[in-house]
């Protein structure tokens, strides 16, 4: 196979994939990719454009491409378009978990998406993310601002403070993030609410619940963690009446993507003290507004959509991309295949 690499990567990493039997070559110029803004930024610069001879050479290499690692720009249009230069494309490896949503939003033919597999990194943040949630229950269950504000006082007042041995979570979504979440509250004592749309019992659950029973599972749960994609079928799926099921001492936690919650409805409910509290790594829109109350809000634990983000993070994305490489080499299914017609 001829690999390109489309997305700014390091030398080392570059050499791990030269080193496959199945890759023929690897064509990778770092110059041709934005300047990163961030450790494993698989965008790079927005304000980058490349020379006329650069997007030529740029071209050039898409083309000759029969796997692709990320895609030019981290966005629907630099897949659109390394999709339709590289007609030689049969596989192409996404770098984000939700990666079939820049599938889709991409609007590519029946006919190119036939002849590419997609992948997803599903699973590569699943501990980042999953630290994360846990990192924001804790706050929020031990009151971690009012400790600080005794120490900062000296006061050596006496509080009670919450604990999640013997509460319940309810996890929508058992993927790679999901199953974390659950192996870690399992750890903690946590009951375990699996939300799935199967009806087979979750091996790391308590109790499964179909989707069909959402508002079943978030009523008698303290804490509900959502780590859905974005889909046609997930879009809005927590509303206001799925949140108004949860008790006022629940946390909601969303670790998946923006839209998939009423955000306007669980900031009132954070406001009206409808809700203990929240921990969000992902809005709607993103950026999130400057002005919006939930950047203030002293119950909401906030991550600007980097939770995820961990110095190894390429390492792994690396990994599972020579991976479904020699998968293809041996014709076995490559991990994490995109489903094109629900782009999951």
């Amino acid at each position: 196979m001829i690999v390109t690499v489309a997305t700014p990567l390091g030398a080392q990493l570059v050499a791990r994939i030269r080193e496959l039997p199945s890759v023929r070559e690897v064509l990778y110029e770092p110059d041709l990719l934005p300047p990163i803004r961030y450790p494993n930024d698989h965008g790079g610069d927005p304000a980058f454009r490349r020379t006329p001879d650069g997007e030529a050479r740029f071209d050039a290499m898409l083309a000759r491409a029969s796997a692709l690692f990320g895609y030019p720009g981290d966005s629907p249009a630099g897949l659109a378009h390394a999709v339709a230069v590289g007609r030689e494309l049969r596989f192409v490896q996404g770098t984000a978990a939700g990666a079939g949503a820049a599938v889709r939003l991409a609007k590519l033919s029946p006919p190119d998406l036939e002849r590419i597999t997609f992948a997803s990194a599903a699973g590569v943040h699943g501990a980042m993310l999953a630290e994360f949630v846990f990192y924001g229950l804790l706050a929020l269950r031990k009151d971690a601002r009012r400790l600080a504000r005794l120490r900062t006082e000296r006061s050596w007042a006496h509080i009670v403070l919450g604990e999640l041995d013997g509460s319940s979570v309810a996890i929508v979504g058992m993927g790679g993030i999901g199953s974390a979440v659950a192996v870690r509250a399992r750890a903690f004592g946590m009951n375990v609410l699996a939300v799935v749309r199967s009806q087979e019992p979750h091996p790391l659950a308590d109790q499964t619940f179909p989707i069909a029973q959402l508002h079943e599972a978030f009523a008698r749960c303290d804490a509900a963690v959502v780590t859905l994609p974005i889909t046609e079928k997930t879009v809005g799926l927590i509303d206001a009446r799925a949140l108004g099921a949860l008790p006022p001492s629940a946390i909601f936690c969303n670790v998946g993507r923006g839209a998939v919650v009423d955000q306007a409805a669980l900031t009132a409910m954070l406001r009206d003290g409808k809700l203990f509290g929240a921990v969000l790594d992902v809005f709607e829109p993103e950026p999130l507004p400057g002005n919006h109350p939930l950047w203030t809000m002293e119950n909401v634990i906030f991550s600007p959509h980097t939770a995820a983000l961990s110095q190894h993070e390429n390492e792994r994305i690396v990994e599972l991309f020579c991976d479904n490489l020699e998968r293809i080499a041996k014709r076995l299914p490559v991990r994490n295949a995109i489903d094109t017609t629900e782009f999951y």
